[in-house]
């Protein structure tokens, strides 16, 4: 029997959730689903050269969706490379089709490799394609949602950035870069919008557990970026927060649920951390 959507916080709103084939993107968009939003939910679906891991698959989106769809709301896919404008117009025309709006706006699709060099070491077709995914994914997805956020004088973006947007790492000169750029991106963004209603914020995650529900693999990336053991790489991670516990993709969602709601009215053009304590050093 399908579930009967009590008044969430998301209740009455569309949401698109980019990157959502799995980890924190797969948190998200359950615990939006949850919170009684609809969803379009994209990814990738296939690989790409540079990247040296494996990205989100169909199936992978396919199951974020029966996941979703089993909280009772409305769930559409789309796969869609951000780097393509085109192929962004048509992941907003579609939610637009479906819902006839769109309320929240969660970028969540990155990568956070090809890393580990030295940043005169860092090849420009390495460094053109992390700002190309993490910076202006970003700008697109905002500049094709703008228009009908601007419409209906209410949104809510949000883009899920990193405390690499916020501090400095060895040996990821381009994933920190993206970062801090995503985070400007942000602030400027929310002062075009605010006059129409429309909020912007950045959501800075710490290290996030690599949990099996979610697919997660980003944690262990970064590991083997950093050429740290894979078997060793959650109790490395831990020693540096100050909780003592590595970060929960339901944390992070959790944040995403508050900033993509109406609780969250006048936040705008701002941080949100969750990172344990992380970067209050």
């Amino acid at each position: 029997m399908t579930p009967v959507l009590s008044a969430g916080p998301l209740a009455g709103k569309a949401a698109i959730v980019t990157g959502a084939a799995r980890g924190i993107g797969r948190a998200c968009a359950l615990a939006y689903a949850r919170a009684g939003a609809d969803l379009l939910l994209t990814d990738i679906g296939h690989d790409l050269e540079g990247v040296p891991y494996p990205l989100g698959t169909p199936s992978q989106l396919a199951h974020t969706a029966r996941l979703c769809r089993e909280q009772g709301t409305t769930v559409i896919t789309a796969e869609a490379d951000v780097r393509d404008l085109d192929a962004v117009r048509r992941v907003t025309d579609s939610a637009l089709d479906r819902f006839g709006r769109i309320d929240v706006l969660l970028n969540n699709a990155g990568i956070a490799a090809p890393s580990g060099k030295t940043v005169h070491d860092i090849a420009p077709d390495e460094w053109d394609l992390m700002l190309d995914i993490d910076v202006s994914g970003a700008w697109r997805m905002i500049r094709s949602v703008g228009a009908a956020m601007i419409g209906r004088r209410s949104g809510s973006v949000i883009n899920v950035a990193s405390t690499a947007g916020l501090v400095g790492y060895r040996h990821f000169a381009g994933y920190v870069t993206a970062k801090h750029a995503l985070v400007g991106l942000t602030k400027a963004a929310a002062l075009d919008l605010a006059p129409f209603g429309v909020r912007v914020n950045a959501l800075c995650p710490g290290s996030v557990r690599d949990d099996d529900a979610a697919e997660g693999t980003m944690l262990t990336e970064i590991a083997r970026s950093l050429e740290v053991p894979v078997e060793e790489h959650e109790e490395t991670f831990v020693a540096a927060q100050p909780m003592n516990r590595l970060i929960e993709p339901e944390d992070v969602a959790g944040a995403a649920v508050w900033l993509g709601s109406d609780d969250a009215r006048q936040v705008t053009g701002t941080t949100v951390t969750v990172d344990g304590g992380f970067t209050s050093r």
